[in-house]
C-alpha cells in the first residue's frame, strides 16, 4: 500500500476536525455515546475524503516507462544512437525489422536529454 501524500493527511485531518466541530454544533448533543457516534462519523468521513484525493501522477522521461500507452520497445536509445534498444532488431539499412517498422520516434526535448538535479 503506497504511503499518502501529504495533501491526502492534510485534507483528511481538516475533514475530521471541521466535520466533528459541525456535526457537534448542530446536533448539540451532551451525552458520551453522541459525541462517540460523531467523532467515529467524522473519523470515517475524513479517512473517505483521504483515500478519494487524487494521487498525483508522475511526469517527464519516467511517465513514459510506467504508462501502459507506449509499446514496450518504445522507450529506449535515443535515434541514430546504433544500438538495439529493447529487444528491437535493426537491419543494415537501420529500419526496424518487424511489425514496428514504420514507428516515428516521438520528438525528445532538452529537459528530457539533460536532466536538472538538484
Amino acid at each position: 500500500m503506497p504511503r499518502p501524500t501529504a495533501a491526502q493527511l492534510a485534507y483528511g485531518s481538516a475533514t475530521v476536525v471541521v466535520s466533528t466541530i459541525a456535526m457537534l454544533l448542530l446536533s448539540q448533543t451532551s451525552t458520551g455515546i453522541g459525541v462517540a457516534v460523531i467523532s467515529a462519523a467524522a473519523l470515517a468521513l475524513g479517512l473517505l475524503v483521504a483515500l478519494t484525493v487524487p494521487i498525483p501522477r508522475r511526469r517527464g522521461r519516467h511517465a513514459a516507462r510506467r504508462g501502459g500507452a507506449q509499446a514496450p520497445g518504445a522507450v529506449g536509445a535515443p535515434a541514430g544512437s546504433g544500438g538495439d534498444s529493447a529487444g528491437v532488431s535493426a537491419g543494415r539499412d537501420g529500419s526496424a525489422a518487424g511489425a514496428g517498422a514504420s514507428r516515428v520516434p516521438e520528438p525528445r526535448t532538452a529537459s528530457a536529454d539533460y536532466p536538472v538535479h538538484h
